[in-house]
């Protein structure tokens, strides 16, 4: 599946702030499910947040602009995002 050909993409997201303990996974993976993305959300050992999304640009798009916020209780300070290759899958998980 070559990117040019489908329109799809991945972008990897470190997410830094008050983003752990305030439902930031559960609330990104609701997200992501709606905007019909594939990939994860974890909790990394320095209180960041790590996600990996994949499906179309305007969908990822919509996503970044949604992780610039995150949920009620968050306090996003930080997020920086790199594109990466496509990867098929299915679903959003919290890890």
């Amino acid at each position: 599946m070559s990117e040019e050909t489908h329109g799809l993409r991945c972008m990897h997201c470190l997410i830094s702030g008050r983003v752990q303990g305030v439902f930031f996974r559960a609330r990104a993976k609701e997200r992501a499910t709606a905007l019909h993305l594939h990939g994860y959300a974890r909790n990394l050992p320095d209180g960041r947040v790590d996600v990996l999304a994949c499906g179309t640009a305007q969908a990822l798009a919509d996503f970044k602009a949604w992780l610039r916020i995150g949920p009620a209780h968050a306090k996003v300070r930080e997020i920086e995002c790199v594109d990466r290759v496509f990867r098929a899958g299915e679903g959003f998980a919290i890890e």
